[in-house]
């Protein structure tokens, strides 16, 4: 039974033995509820981009906030009309609407 107030050396002196170690990791971001099928499109929409642009050229649009939000916008819409694939990319129409929301995101942490 972990007691109260203990720090984290003394409960790992305590706990330890021969064929556990332990990893003080509690506090770290927890990257494995990433779903990663989901963060994969977003890789193969960005890797789509790539290809037709270049590389992060998808930092350099004039207008960012409006017309990346004008695409995510499409794609939901197709999305909400039943259209699950863009037909220009093959790829989900909502990996697309993610990605967008992605480069929303950046804009706004930097």
């Amino acid at each position: 039974m972990i007691e109260r107030g203990k720090s984290w050396e003394e409960l790992a002196v305590e706990f330890e033995t021969d064929d556990q170690e332990f990893k003080f990791d509690n506090k770290k971001d927890r990257w494995d509820l990433v779903p990663i099928k989901s963060m994969t499109a977003v890789v193969k929409v960005l890797s789509f981009g790539a290809t037709k642009y270049s590389d992060n050229s998808w930092k350099k649009v004039n207008n960012f906030d409006e017309r990346y939000y004008a695409s995510l916008m499409r794609h939901l819409a197709a999305w909400r009309r039943g259209e699950k694939i863009d037909e220009e990319s093959g790829l989900p129409h909502l990996a697309h609407a993610a990605t967008c929301c992605f480069f929303l995101l950046w804009n706004h942490l930097k």
